[in-house]
């Protein structure tokens, strides 16, 4: 066991760490404080790092003022003054890199951000800009922790949350970001890291809050992403568990959308006003602005107006900067009815057919009706009974403005039909998900109670016969279970069958299938027709799997063993073991999103 097991929270709009010393007993998430860069050769530590990165051109900052104590003569930084700087030069700073990893129109590996930048050899790539988050995070660890060489932060074990929504490959690109910084992960979704950060708050008397058979919403309202999960406590043996039972689609919609209708809106009081209309470049800067000021009023309601500066533009942008205000009542008309509006159930999203053509950029939902996706969720997840969820845990920097919460609970109780919905109350939303990414890590170890996520069904892969050639006739197909009814997600198993060879070298079709009805099949029982009662075929997978070996021709077929691995969210891994060698293959399959699952890479080991 590693010394330390460090959560993180690589959030859209801020980053936050948490550490538990697993060798105190009695241990419990601290929160670590990150050194950064604050201004311009001035650095500071805070309780979270802005999930911005400044790129500045030679001339923007003086020589060796980004400089850190682990780094020197950088022409970047990542943090507070980033972020200030996203209001003042918006071109130039990186923000929302996390989105930009699930985005679907554009390949998050090239090096496209900050998309305004007006230089190409300064941009780079959504997975470089996410391994300079978690490299600066090592590095301002290992500072502090220099005189112990058990400390060293890639030592330790790592849990990195994710949004339970993203897909195979944005969840890929997350770990190869790790990796890119020597980092080994594990991944947890978003939601349950909230969740069990209250469980780690609340473990004495849980059981006194939330009954058997009720539902728990986890309602994550973030920068860029709205999550939503339901967690249910069962009774096994007289006893009270947790079980994750539902998991909600990616929703690109967050923090991000609220700040730009914010922008807008002033923008359109602006020129109503002033007679001032404001180009992209100005409400680039203005959203960046209003987000800040979004934050603080959602903080303390209470709080004055806060003043929102648009630079000018041309030679004299400091004397053509242009000044207003933003209240808790413009915010709150704003995000509430244009965001939270009351809703029924059975309400439907709007969708977008789009246009031809359209610039590049992130892939908004269309509807920005946060209630009506929540409705959409909980429509699709109803229980037997038909029951709604008893109880709410919000999490996430929008859901600090109660306003905005009361009216989710206001929603869901004219859908219950009844005000009885209870808001459990979570620690900081800014910090409660890489408090229970830690916790989680103490939970894995035994120590803790753990939230269940069990396969709601067996899968089985296609294996094909061998057979001599026949007019008309194809080699039938076996379906080989790899992962039994009820598997929990983050464990692993051999799959105790031989005799399977794995073709590399050329691009293959494996073919997938599952089953709710058969829940007794184990891993390895072989079906020898695949056209059987209640065994449904998912999409394909292609992969071309390389063969690492010179003396390996295309098309070979090499003798391999079989390991599953089902990961925390929801990834289902086959590993490909060679037989008499030392290499391997991985295929990967979303299981939770079956019309679009993810291959892996052949790797060598």
């Amino acid at each position: 066991m590693s010394k330390y097991i460090i959560g993180i929270d690589l959030g859209t709009t801020n980053i936050a760490v948490a550490s538990l010393d697993t060798t105190d007993e009695a241990a419990v998430p601290q929160l670590f404080e990150i050194n950064q860069i604050t201004d311009e050769g001035e650095s500071d530590v805070r309780s979270a790092l802005p999930s911005f990165l400044y790129l500045p051109d030679a001339n923007d900052v003086a020589k060796r003022s980004l400089d850190l104590p682990w780094g020197k003569g950088r022409n970047f930084c990542v943090g507070a003054f980033a972020r200030k700087q996203a209001s003042l030069v918006p071109g130039k700073v990186v923000s929302s890199a996390k989105s930009w990893l699930c985005a679907q129109n554009v390949d998050p590996k090239s090096k496209i951000l900050p998309w305004a930048h007006e230089d190409p050899e300064r941009r780079i790539s959504a997975v470089t800009a996410t391994q300079h988050y978690l490299e600066h995070l090592r590095d301002a660890w290992n500072k502090v922790n220099a005189k112990d060489a058990d400390a060293d932060f890639a030592k330790q074990e790592i849990v990195l949350t994710v949004p339970a929504s993203f897909d195979a490959v944005a969840r890929d690109l997350t770990v190869k970001a790790a990796k890119g910084a020597g980092l080994k992960v594990t991944l947890l979704e978003e939601p349950q890291a909230a969740f069990y950060a209250w469980l780690q708050e609340h473990s004495d008397e849980w059981r006194d809050i939330i009954g058997k058979g009720e539902r728990v919403l986890v309602c994550d309202i973030g920068g860029g992403t709205t999550d939503f999960s339901l967690i249910e406590v069962t009774d096994t043996g007289g006893d009270l568990e947790l079980q994750r039972v539902a998991v909600g689609n990616h929703i690109l919609l967050g923090g991000d959308n609220m700040d730009l209708a914010l922008a807008y809106g002033v923008a359109a009081v602006l020129e109503s006003e002033k007679g001032l209309k404001l180009d992209q470049y100005q409400i680039a800067g203005l959203t960046h602005a209003c987000r800040e000021a979004k934050e603080v009023l959602c903080t303390d309601p209470s709080a004055k107006p806060q003043t929102l500066t648009v630079l000018g533009r041309g030679s004299s942008v400091v004397g053509g900067a242009i000044s207003t205000a933003l209240s808790f009542e413009q915010m709150s008309d704003t995000l509430v009815d244009g965001f939270f509006p009351a809703c029924a159930i059975d309400e439907k999203t709007v969708e977008s057919a789009g246009t031809g053509l359209r610039a590049f950029g992130l892939n908004y939902e269309a509807d920005p009706a946060v209630t009506k996706h929540l409705a959409a969720f909980l429509s699709r997840n109803m229980d037997k009974s038909n029951k709604l969820p008893a109880a709410i845990l919000f999490n996430g920097g929008v859901t600090k403005a109660d306003v905005l919460k009361k009216r989710v609970v206001e929603t869901i109780g004219s859908w219950r039909g009844d005000d009885k919905l209870i808001e459990i109350a979570g620690i900081d939303p800014d910090l409660a998900v890489a408090r229970g990414a830690c916790w989680y890590g103490n939970v894995r170890a035994g120590n803790a109670i753990r939230i269940a996520a069990g396969s709601a069904h067996s899968y089985y892969v296609g294996v094909e016969s061998t057979m001599p050639a026949v007019p008309g006739i194809t080699p039938p197909v076996a379906a080989l279970c790899v992962v039994e009814f009820g598997m929990e997600e983050g464990s692993a198993h051999d799959i105790p069958y031989q005799g399977i060879g794995l073709l590399v070298g050329e691009k293959t079709e494996f073919r997938f299938f599952m089953s709710a009805d058969r829940q007794s099949d184990e891993p390895g029982l072989v079906l020898g027709d695949v056209n059987i009662d209640g065994l449904h075929e998912l999409p394909a997978l292609s992969a071309e799997l390389s063969a690492d070996d010179n003396e390996t021709p295309a098309g070979t077929l090499v003798p391999v063993g079989l390991n599953t691995v089902l990961s925390e969210i929801g990834l289902l891994q086959l590993w490909c073991h060679e037989q008499d060698g030392k290499r391997k293959w991985q295929l990967e399959y979303d299981l939770r999103d079956a019309a679009e699952p993810g291959a892996g890479d052949g790797e060598d080991e």
